[in-house]
């Protein structure tokens, strides 16, 4: 039996994987901000679904930077109280067994190229604009190779902040990330319905895909996110806005919506498990 987890900002998605083709319907509760409960929750869950049987390998995801030589969350605007806690050890003490986590962009990224709209292309741009902004680069069905990690969401997309003068800051996910949105505009962005806005927006991520296309070189570009959604940043508009952008390319690569919603991340978990039993 495998383990597959999903800690995300807000919800929290843990479930088994028993042969490793699929996983079970997903427990869902929301992710304590307190690491302490946190990790209380997710063990207790593991513990019911386990159910006493043996388990091979945990893996998941969790919202931000993973550092891999110390084994844990370096940053998180989301989960700032579980930055620098023992998640790795504190669940392989508790269960016996390895634990392999990363950042939860890069895995939902690994979900979308190996099973959702990335499925079939060599080389994945997966870029996530959701209540923040983040995204991986895939190549051949695998996480690429990293120092530290991916974050295209804090690239600087306007150098002297006149863009957005509003926004906290100059980077892609201060100007179109879901909180900075709220925080700018005072509302939910799913409440903002002045299409204007939403032209900006996709303007603004086409500038951040020009650069991430120009150092990534993909085959396709996977967008996916709360911030994508029917009334959010069309996929259209970013099409039309990334094509007056890049230019030293001879044409955009596909610019795909992602497929797997909510779901995105368990089903990088299982490429990744598959991929280590290759």
């Amino acid at each position: 039996m495998f383990i597959l987890f999903d800690i995300g900002g807000t919800k929290t998605r843990i479930t088994a994987s028993n042969g490793g083709d699929a996983f079970d319907t997903p427990r869902i509760l929301d992710t304590p901000k307190n690491y302490e409960e946190g990790i209380a929750a997710v063990k207790n869950e593991i513990t019911e679904i386990s159910r006493g049987n043996q388990i091979q390998k945990i893996a998941g995801g969790i919202a931000g930077p993973w550092d891999r030589s110390a084994n844990k969350l370096m940053a998180s605007p989301n989960l700032p109280g579980w930055i620098g806690k023992p998640l790795q050890s504190d669940l392989e003490n508790a269960f016996k067994t390895s634990v392999y986590i990363d950042n939860d962009s890069a895995v939902v990224g690994l979900g979308e190229a190996v099973f959702g709209s990335g499925k079939g292309a060599r080389i994945v741009a997966y870029i996530t604009v959701s209540t923040g902004v983040g995204g991986a680069r895939i190549v051949n069905g695998r996480m690429d190779e990293k120092a530290i990690g991916f974050e295209p969401g804090h690239q600087i997309v306007d150098f002297d902040k006149t863009v957005v003068p509003q926004a906290a800051g100059n980077t892609l996910e201060h100007y179109i990330g879901g909180r900075s949105v709220e925080e700018r505009m005072g509302k939910k962005p799913q409440e903002i319905t002045d299409p204007e806005f939403w032209d900006l927006m996709a303007k603004i991520l086409a500038v951040g895909l020009n650069n991430t296309i120009l150092h990534w070189s993909p085959d396709v570009v996977v967008l996916g996110g709360s911030m994508m959604n029917k009334i959010g940043i069309q996929v259209e508009a970013v099409e039309r806005h990334l094509t007056q952008n890049l230019k030293i390319f001879p044409r955009i690569p596909p610019i795909k919506k992602s497929v797997l919603g909510d779901l995105g991340g368990l089903y990088g978990v299982l490429a990744y498990l598959n991929s280590q039993n290759k």
